[in-house]
C-alpha cells in the first residue's frame, strides 16, 4: 500500500501587471517581494508557475526571498484560463445571462483547450502526496486557476470558479490531508502588503 502525506497547496495570483502585460509594475514588483518575505521559512519542494511573463515574473522575485533553494517549474496547466465553461442549465437562473456573457470574451480554442489543462491542474497539484513527509508546494498563477482549486477544494459546483475573485500576489493555502477532507486555511489574504498595495487586481465593483 502506498503511503500518503499532507500537501500545503500555496496559491498565489500573480502580482500588478504592466497595461501590456509584458511584466510587472514597479508595485508589482514590491507585492511580489513582500509576499517572498512572508513565505521566507516555508520549507518549500517546489514553485511552479505559468508561463505568461507576469507569473514568471513574481514567481522569480518571490522565490528569491526564500530561506531553502527550490528550482522554478513553468508549466502551461498552471496558466491562465478557463477552467470549466458552464451550460445554462447549470447557473443560477438570475444570473445565467451575466456569466454567459462573460465567458463570450473568449475564443472556441480557448474554451475548448481550458478544461483540459484544468483537469491536469488538478493531477498535478491536488490530494495528498505520495510518501511519509508533507509538502508545501506554491503556485503563483492566475485569478481564474485560484478561483478553480478553491472551488475543487470545497466541493463546489463547477462553475462557481466564476464567483471568486483573488487579488494581486494574495495568498490562498488549500490543505489536503490523508483520510481527511480538503481545506481552506487561507483565501485572498494580503496581510503582508502595505494599505497601498491592496486590493489591485480586484474588480472595482466589489472593492
Amino acid at each position: 500500500m502506498t503511503r500518503t502525506a499532507t500537501r500545503y497547496l500555496y496559491l498565489v495570483r500573480h502580482a500588478e501587471a504592466l497595461p501590456d502585460e509584458s511584466g510587472l509594475t514597479e508595485s508589482g514588483k514590491r507585492q511580489a517581494v513582500l509576499l517572498g518575505r512572508r513565505l521566507h521559512d516555508v520549507p518549500f519542494s517546489s514553485v511552479h508557475h505559468g508561463p505568461l511573463p507576469r507569473a514568471a515574473q513574481t514567481a522569480y522575485l518571490t522565490k528569491k526571498q526564500l530561506r531553502t533553494e527550490v528550482p522554478l517549474e513553468v508549466s502551461e496547466d498552471a496558466g491562465d484560463y478557463v477552467p470549466h465553461v458552464p451550460v445554462r442549465d447549470e447557473l443560477p437562473a438570475e444570473s445565467a445571462d451575466y456569466l454567459l456573457s462573460f465567458l463570450n470574451q473568449f475564443t472556441t480554442e480557448e474554451l475548448e483547450r481550458g478544461p483540459e489543462l484544468a483537469r491536469l491542474a488538478l493531477e498535478r497539484f491536488t490530494g495528498p502526496v505520495r510518501g511519509e513527509n508533507e509538502q508545501h508546494q506554491l503556485v503563483v498563477t492566475h485569478n481564474f486557476l485560484v478561483g478553480w482549486l478553491v472551488r475543487h477544494a470545497m466541493d463546489a459546483p463547477s462553475w462557481r470558479w466564476l464567483s471568486l475573485n483573488h487579488c494581486n500576489a494574495a495568498l490562498t493555502v488549500l490543505r489536503y490531508t490523508p483520510g481527511r477532507p480538503s481545506s481552506v486555511l487561507i483565501y485572498n489574504d494580503m496581510r503582508h502588503l502595505p494599505a497601498q498595495l491592496r486590493w489591485t487586481g480586484f474588480p472595482t465593483a466589489l472593492n
